[in-house]
């Protein structure tokens, strides 16, 4: 390289996801002829169900895939207009619906259009990483806010004005059911939510990709409590179509427009046959019912067995398919913890500095969206190289 070459920008300069190296380490280790347990990513175990596949036949049959408009077809469009009124009894109109590259991109275009260079945007921790990230690959920045078991790990209203009152918040983003814990914000509480924003005059964005993989108590929707809120979802999770790279968003009609043109800009249009196959993932909600019955076993099999081994303080799992537990009994590096615990036992997991930058040391996230058979596979390797 010439002592003149230009550096990369300093947008670059964000945290690796480390589930994604975990991932990567035990995939080598399977290259070179070990038996890993996977529980580090939340991938669905099951494949696109049958009606998806069918119609994505269909689209390659007729032989021609092409551009669509940048807000998405509106068969899909409406079909998800059904879904909301369905599900939550609400009607939302098609025109405030944009389909997206999964709901990595609803992120992008959701801050892209709500903020500015600068701008602040509150976030609880624990949480996903590339929330953080993304803020910070923008020039914005993300202001965590540690949460407690005494808010049940939710931001609260009164959270919320103390960060605002500090230098004035711009946006809220909130997870439910959340990622790493699996923890949803009960109606009551997201309403309280809602109704804080509308009144500082700051953005609710809703990430609600677990809808539908619920357990305990009732997901409520954003769009429910509040016109203003931008809410996100996608096909990958509930669905079972990570690979097909697609989401949605819904957002106020002042967005709209510019969320349309940030997508024709972005990238053109979300691809026409992942679009045309979601269509018909609303068609199989018996196939998807049943795979969300394993991942119930798995949950209750994680909160039975992760005690018995020592992982005992355990956040609500109320839904997504998650388990976020203490590594205390056992070490205060997390990260450490679980590259041994992939090597020597075989189980590979995430650590909880991902999510938590604070506090995450002390703990792993567990994914239980595989088989039954491999999560009870991991608790006896788990057991077995802990006793």
């Amino acid at each position: 390289m010439s002592a003149n070459a230009p550096a990369p920008s300093s947008r670059c300069n964000v945290a690796p996801f480390h589930a994604m190296d975990v991932l990567a380490k035990a995939n080598a280790l399977e290259a070179a002829g070990r038996k890993i347990v996977h529980m580090e990513v939340g991938q669905p175990g099951a494949p696109a169900p049958a009606p998806v596949l069918e119609a994505a036949r269909r689209v390659l049959d007729i032989g021609q895939v092409r551009y669509t408009e940048a807000l998405g077809i509106l068969p899909l469009r409406e079909r998800i207009a059904v879904h909301y009124r369905d599900a939550y009894g609400i009607d939302v109109p098609v025109d405030r619906i944009a389909i997206t590259t999964g709901s990595s991109a609803a992120f992008n275009l959701a801050f892209l259009a709500g903020f500015d260079v600068g701008d602040r945007v509150a976030l609880p921790t624990p949480g996903y990483p590339a929330y953080r990230n993304i803020l910070a690959a923008l020039g914005l920045e993300a202001v965590e806010i540690e949460t407690t078991a005494e808010s049940r790990w939710a931001l609260t209203p009164e959270m919320i004005r103390a960060a605002h009152a500090e230098r004035p918040l711009k946006g809220v983003l909130v997870a439910s059911p959340a990622n790493p814990t699996g923890t949803m914000v009960q109606p009551d509480a997201l309403k309280a939510l809602t109704d804080v924003c509308r009144e500082l005059g700051i953005w609710f964005i809703s990430d609600e990709i677990y809808h539908g993989l619920v357990y305990e108590g009732r997901a409520e929707t954003a769009l429910a409590l509040s016109d203003e809120a931008i809410v996100i979802n996608s096909f990958s999770k509930y669905y079972c179509m990570t690979g097909w790279r697609v989401g949605w968003m819904v957002v106020p009609e002042r967005l709209v427009r510019p969320i349309e043109r940030l997508g024709q800009n972005l990238y053109l249009s979300v691809p026409e046959l992942s679009q045309r196959a979601a269509v018909a993932a609303f068609d199989a909600t018996d196939a998807l019912e049943a795979i969300k019955e394993g991942y119930a076993a798995n949950r209750r099999l994680l909160l039975n067995r992760l005690p018995e081994i020592g992982f005992d303080e355990l956040l609500p799992v109320d839904g997504a398919f998650y388990v976020y537990g203490s590594v205390r009994r056992f070490s205060n590096d997390s990260m450490d913890f679980a590259q041994k615990m992939l090597l020597e036992a075989g189980v590979a997991a995430s650590p909880g500095v991902d999510f938590d930058p604070v506090g995450g040391h002390n703990y792993l996230r567990f994914s239980f969206a595989g088989t039954t058979e491999a999560i009870a596979e991991g608790c006896d390797r788990l057991q077995n190289w802990l006793k």
